[in-house]
């Protein structure tokens, strides 16, 4: 069982950058698939972006050249730097781990973007 902690989420003003944080309880977060995903009010959970043990990128279009993630598997933690925010940015935002079909979720950190 691996646990995900989720921090850094907040309340921002349009334009502005939030950076969050997944800590992994694993000590073996190098094998893992890791990703963002959110959820807004009134809709399905959706990728945000994910990093590959190997380092591939897949994110949705919405993001694209506005967040990145990445890893650092020697604290075993992902992050989502998120910049020029958008009000439909806002949404709950859960970390993700994948491993040999098994997959774990932390459980959400608020991300409001309103002026």
């Amino acid at each position: 069982q691996v646990q995900l902690v989720e921090s850094g989420g907040g309340l921002v003003q349009p334009g502005g950058s939030l950076r969050l944080s997944c800590a992994a309880s694993t000590n073996n977060s190098r094998l893992y698939n890791m990703a963002w995903y959110r959820q807004a009010p009134g809709k399905q959970r959706e990728l945000v972006e994910q990093i590959t043990r190997d380092g591939q990128l897949n994110y949705a279009d919405s993001v694209k050249g506005r967040f990145t993630i990445s890893r650092d598997d020697a604290k075993n933690t992902v992050y989502l730097q998120m910049n020029s925010l958008k009000p439909e940015d806002t949404a709950i935002y859960y970390c993700n781990a994948a491993f040999l079909g098994a997959v774990y979720w932390g459980q959400g950190t608020q991300v409001t973007v309103s002026s």
